[in-house]
């Protein structure tokens, strides 16, 4: 679909269509999901949509080319890759000319954007500064209206939508929301329109759809996340309506307030006097020489990485396969940040082997904790289950914090809290600087479910909210099948299948559902973990298993765990269903996680300044733990960044190979998908899932001020749906600046082991995917298991690409990793 106007059309639903097409879609914080920011520019090729949305927007897409040529000079954007692109961009005789302009020229870049160009012109010309009169109470009201229990006092009354609330606020309060009798006037009028308030501010037709682009890309956080509310109403617990086109004439009405108080009734509408056209603000906007420097650096920075990662696949000397089945089969999620415990674990026991798989582990579900008031998604974002999980607990409920009880906000309570909790709170404030502890404020992954309470998984014929309560058997059975023939994993099960779940753990962090498993909608996947064991220790569904050709022998059970990724630590659940046998094995395999957690901890702790790196392992992790506990510590872990690979193939095709925890991993086996459906389906979440997150990466990394949420130090949070600058500030969308600034912003690259031809086949008849690659949002890569060429999709095809970089071993990997805080290079791993 073109998501644009056709030239000389107008009309309102248009307008808003186009507006909900482009604002921001994040949802609110306790759903934050990554996504690709420029999601409404997804149809056009990579290069051309920053084109246009630089244009449009004035967001950035790209470093500076000092940036670039800075890091050509450090030798991060190697000099024969850079050769390459350009000889492919513009053949051997001009790549000689435009390195010069590359590396010498000082090529000026005066483009500006179109959005905010109309209303401009109330602060040069009306020398009137509309947004500082009208945004600080817009947002307030919004703030209030929306709010999810952060506000002491609830919104003064129920309505039927926001626009009626302000009605009947205006109506029966002794104060007055508008002053100007026009503005109360057309307030009141039920046959209220936004043509009617459009006349009054634009005047002219043509630029109704310009004007409100500038509006509303004036403060897009609010925009954005009216409009995701509108379409989403669930994801709010306590519902509120609100329409985009009741945010718009609300503003509106307050301009013209504004308006009339300063000027009377008698100014001349903006549109009237600057001529702007809709149609205009959409035109296609050609290449300029900036852009094809710019687009050059870009993918030589990108290509100076991916050549080192196909040059140590083609490095890694196949490993003979052994007869016995491995010690322990582990399957983790794809997360990136799991790469490296996986990498742990088969180099202290090599007999091991691990998987990856999404963290929902094929179980979808709403879960209902106990004493928990709301049920909550925990599977991918774009699924709609028909189950839910309940569950029931023993233990006492838990105690609530005096600081966050509402009798501790009011005049005498609120005093006397004052004057005796906060003396000692202020002491605990400056002992947690130096002693970080686990607080109320702590947000834990491993509070998500009661590891001892027990789950309503097996359907028992009870049903809520429309839901059915458990899974049926044969459910079961294809849930568990389609996991394991997804990884490849059919035959030679070891005695314990572990599937280990992921979460977080912090206190100073308001973008905590980003730091848990986006493949359960920002949740911990403890449930699923718990759940998928559950079905796959079934009898009755071993017995359906079998009749599909997966026998499960008798001596093996699955046990659901969960890893923290922010304290590096693990927990298992019902390890008492283990046999005797089963628990000894579990009792050494616990060490083994233990080790590898260790020597995790310290991987990741040398990326932090703060961090001392010459301390035993054991004493580095505690370390890391208290980061988790600082509220004084930004930086708890840097979840996705360096994000920059997603691999899906046999574990055998990168075994051995250090990846520097940048790399998605999803296991797949070519040899057990002959017909590709495994690979649909895999595709069809890896390009928007880790392509999502990679993307809001890059972007927040790129433009942090635009597309980004900036530094996180003066974030507040706004109705605990957003944060902003301030009290008065827009919702700020992105990543914060503290979760990107080590992050190198280059594009994914999706590998796939598999015939280049049923790749292809694949990718064609699904266009939903195919779009991501044909588009080059991802970069795409066939590994041909046939004769272990690379295929690089180009121009609707693939072509051979031969790596041109040596790839180097590496001895005492902790050395190394404790040798910089930088990214390093890819190495093959002589020992750890």
């Amino acid at each position: 679909m073109d998501h644009t106007l056709h030239a000389g059309a107008f009309g309102l639903e248009e307008i808003l269509h186009e507006l909900k097409h482009f604002l921001p879609s994040q949802a609110p914080l306790k759903d934050f999901v990554h996504h690709n920011t420029l999601h409404a520019f997804q149809h056009m090729p990579f290069h051309q949509a920053l084109k246009q949305a630089g244009a449009q927007f004035g967001y950035k897409g790209y470093l500076s080319l000092e940036e670039y040529r800075k890091l050509y000079r450090e030798g991060k954007i190697k000099g024969d890759i850079l050769n390459r692109v350009l000889i492919e961009h513009f053949g051997k005789n001009e790549a000689n000319h435009w390195i010069v302009k590359l590396l010498d020229q000082q090529i000026t870049d005066s483009r500006t954007s179109k959005v905010g160009r109309l209303r401009a012109h109330w602060k040069a010309d009306y020398h009137f500064n509309l947004d500082k009169i009208t945004h600080p109470f817009l947002f307030r009201l919004l703030s209030g209206y929306l709010d999810q229990g952060i506000s002491i006092w609830s919104f003064p009354l129920e309505a039927n939508g926001f626009l009626d609330a302000v009605r009947q606020i205006q109506k029966e309060s002794f104060s007055s929301i508008l002053k100007s009798k026009r503005a109360i006037a057309l307030l009141n009028d039920p046959e209220l329109s936004l043509e009617m308030v459009l006349e009054i501010l634009v005047g002219n037709p043509e630029a109704y759809g310009w004007y409100l682009f500038d509006q509303q890309f004036a403060h897009p956080g609010w925009s954005g996340m009216v409009s995701f509310l509108e379409s989403n109403p669930g994801s709010l617990l306590d519902s509120k309506k609100i329409t985009l086109e009741d945010l718009i004439l609300f503003e509106c009405l307050l301009e013209v307030d504004a308006l009339d108080q300063k000027f009377g009734e008698n100014w001349i509408p903006i549109g009237v006097r600057f001529h702007y056209r809709t149609k205009d603000l959409f035109e296609t906007s050609p290449f300029e020489e900036i852009d094809l420097v710019q687009q050059c650096w870009q993918e030589a920075y990108e290509w100076s990485y991916y050549d080192e990662v196909l040059a140590g696949i083609s490095s890694v000397e196949p490993t003979p396969v052994a007869p016995e089945a491995p010690s322990f089969q582990a399957l983790f999620c794809i997360d990136d940040r799991e790469c490296s415990i996986r990498r742990h674990l088969e180099i202290l026991d090599p007999s091991c082997a691990t998987y990856g798989t999404p963290g929902f582990f094929n179980v979808e579900f709403y879960f209902q904790p106990e004493y928990g008031k709301f049920h909550t998604k925990v599977c991918p974002a774009p699924v709609t289950p028909k189950y839910l999980i309940k569950e029931t607990a023993n233990h006492k409920k838990l105690a609530t914090d005096a600081h966050f009880h509402q009798n501790s906000h009011s005049l005498v309570r609120g005093w006397l809290s004052a004057q005796t909790l906060g003396f000692w709170s202020a002491l605990r404030l400056v002992r947690n600087v130096f002693r970080p502890s686990s607080s109320a404020l702590e947000v834990s992954s491993f509070k998500h479910m009661d590891p001892k309470g027990t789950l309503s998984i097996e359907y028992a014929g009870e049903t809520e909210d429309g839901l059915q309560v458990g899974f049926k058997v044969e459910e079961m059975a294809d849930r568990v099948e389609g996991m394991l023939k997804s990884i490849g994993l059919t035959e030679r099960f070891s005695p314990i299948v572990y599937l280990i779940g992921h979460g977080a753990s912090s206190i100073n962090n308001t973008h905590y559902a980003g730091y848990d498993c986006g493949a359960c909608s920002g949740r911990p996947g403890s449930v699923n973990a718990r759940v998928a064991a559950f079905m796959g220790n079934h009898p009755k569904v071993r017995a359906i298993l079998a009749e599909r050709g997966i026998e499960i022998p008798v001596t093996t059970q699955f046990l659901g765990g969960l890893h923290d990724t922010t304290k590096d630590e693990m927990e298992f659940y019902d390890v008492e269903i283990l046999s005797e046998s089963n628990l000894q094995l579990h009792g050494w395999n616990e060490e083994l996680f233990v080790k590898s957690l260790d020597v995790n901890a310290m991987e990741r702790a040398r990326r932090f300044e703060t961090v001392v790196k010459g301390k035993p392992m054991n004493k580095l992790h505690e370390a890391v733990k208290k980061r988790a506990f600082s509220l004084f510590e930004p930086r708890p872990e840097y979840n996705h960044a360096t994000n920059s690979l997603c691999i899906v193939s046999r574990k055998s095709t990168i075994k051995g190979l250090f990846l520097d925890r940048r790399a998605f991993l999803n296991s797949y086996d070519y040899r057990k998908d002959p017909d590709g459906k495994s690979l649909a389906k895999i595709l069809g979440a890896a390009a928007p899932v880790c392509g999502g997150i990679n993307l809001e990466y890059y972007f927040s990394r790129m433009d942090n001020e635009k597309l980004g949420a900036g530094t996180k130090l003066p974030h507040n949070v706004m109705g605990l749906i957003g944060v902003a600058n301030g009290a008065d500030g827009d919702l700020r969308t992105g990543l914060p600046y503290q979760m990107v600034e080590i992050h190198d912003p280059i594009r994914l690259m999706l590998i796939v082991e598999q015939d280049p031809e049923l790749v292809m086949n694949v990718l064609l008849a699904n266009p939903a995917t195919y779009e991501w690659i044909k588009n080059y949002w991802v970069y795409f890569v066939v590994l041909d298991p046939a004769t272990g060429a690379f295929h690089r999709f180009k121009d609707g095809g693939f072509e051979i690409y031969e790596p041109l970089t040596p790839i180097s071993h590496v001895d005492h990997l902790k050395d190394k990793l404790m040798s910089s805080h930088d990214n390093l290079p890819v190495y093959l791993i002589d020992s750890m």
